[in-house]
């Protein structure tokens, strides 16, 4: 067994070994809290300077962690952050949380992880385990990153170990907080994975090795192309459903009673947040280099980038069905974040259908409970307050994102027509509230 793999793993499992977290978004800041609470040293480094006031300032910017837990990492005295590479200096372990985005339509991003590494190759200490949480191409670990830590002169196995581990928060998810969803790790060699699970095993109570990166870059990439093609396809059901004229929901709802076989998934007016809208479309980028298209993921990206034009379009419908033109139209729009009672507006189809309903000439606002203002491209919009008086004077309503704190039944009462695109209002409304 090498010096340098057995120095790492007793500093692990004494817990004197130093974390690093670079990037403090949604996965990082959750992963380096949970490392303090187990025990460890940890120095997060985050280059943005609003979230660095705010962690500072020991005020949370993510919903699933509290003002409270970041006071108590703080009162530990093993938590810091920094916007400086060099405070990774001395850590043993680092783990990189930082964006992957799409340059085009279907072409990946990964500058913010090449530019990581190599602010992190400049500081790293010498025997350390290195984890890429970022979600990414097959490939990426291997064929990108082991290069460039390599270019600058350290040696794997030796200097330095690396690994993969995709992270798979589920922003809101009470049931699974990140200690309780298993943990996919693969590393360039076995020493690597064995490293990287005994680290991950001190604060996730399940730890699932798999023979390589690659492998888990891929599974990642699987578990959202599931979803995205699935979304994509009763998407498309719900829209053959309406001009069918049957209750697409209704349908859901029976064959949800199959015991075996059957998983349901719910038609809505798009889908946001970091994964689903993008993920899918590294897996096919990727896919394209080795000379196989995959036309199930084009073809869900498409209909799911399709639906907040359709649900327009049934808003248009709905408003014509009762003598009313788009054109002018009062639309007031519930829920302006990608996901119900989550505060967060990354690539939200809420924003998308304002957008759209702007230019189609409509007079739009919305209320969010969680969002008291909207400055984003064209949009500069403040949350209104939900009054009867208001809702009157709507021609429509369209329920976008269903958040809890919302009085659905105000709504129904004052509101002349109502577009349902989550099916709040199942089995009533009569002909005032038209679905998805």
């Amino acid at each position: 067994m090498k010096e340098a793999f057995r120095e790492l793993q007793d500093k692990i499992r004494s817990k004197e070994a130093k974390v690093a977290v670079v990037g403090l978004g949604y996965v990082g800041l959750p992963l380096a809290l949970a490392f303090v609470k187990a025990g460890f040293c940890v120095s997060g480094i985050e280059v943005d300077k609003d979230r660095l006031a705010h962690i500072r300032q020991k005020c949370s910017y993510i919903s699933d962690i509290t003002d409270t837990e970041l006071k108590k990492a703080h009162a530990t005295g093993r938590f810091t952050a920094s916007g400086d590479f060099q405070a990774l200096k001395g850590s043993s372990v680092v783990l990189i949380c930082v964006p992957t985005p799409l340059k085009r339509k279907y072409q990946p991003n990964i500058s913010y992880i090449k530019q990581a590494v190599k602010s992190i190759a400049g500081n790293l200490k010498r025997v350390s385990l290195v984890i890429l949480e970022s979600t990414t191409y097959p490939g990426t670990t291997e064929e990108v990153i082991l290069p460039l830590f390599e270019s600058c002169g350290l040696r794997h196995g030796e200097d330095f170990y690396l690994g993969f581990s995709p992270e798979r928060i589920d922003p809101g998810n009470k049931a699974y907080s990140l200690a309780r969803i298993p943990k996919i790790i693969g590393g360039i060699d076995k020493e690597a994975t064995q490293l990287c699970s005994l680290a991950y095993q001190k604060i996730i109570r399940k730890v699932v090795p798999v023979s390589s990166a690659r492998a888990a870059e891929t599974a990642k990439l699987l578990e959202n192309t599931f979803r995205l093609v699935n979304i994509g396809l009763i998407d498309e059901l719900a829209m053959m459903c309406h001009k069918m004229k049957i209750d697409i929901w209704e349908v859901i709802e029976a064959a949800g009673t199959k015991p075996f076989g059957f998983m349901p998934f719910f038609p809505g007016p798009g889908v946001g947040g970091h994964c689903i809208p993008k993920d899918p479309l590294y897996l096919y980028w990727k896919a394209r280099h080795h000379g196989f298209k995959s036309r199930f993921i084009k073809l869900a990206a498409e209909m799911i980038n399709s639906m907040p034009e359709y649900v327009v379009d049934r808003v248009e419908e709905g408003l014509g069905k009762r003598s009313l033109r788009l054109k002018d139209a009062k639309c007031l729009v519930i829920g302006v974040t990608y996901k119900k009672d989550i505060k967060d507006l990354r690539k939200s189809p809420s924003i998308d259908i304002i957008d759209i309903l702007q230019k189609r000439g409509a007079r739009v606002c919305y209320f969010d409970p969680l969002i008291p203002y909207l400055k984003l491209n064209h949009i500069n919009l403040r949350s209104v307050g939900l009054k009867k008086e208001l809702l009157r004077q709507t021609d429509c309503v369209l329920i976008a994102t269903d958040h809890s704190e919302i009085d659905y039944g105000l709504l129904l009462r004052h509101s002349p027509f109502i577009f349902d695109s989550r099916n709040v209002y199942k089995g009533r409304g009569g002909g005032k509230v038209d679905f998805l």
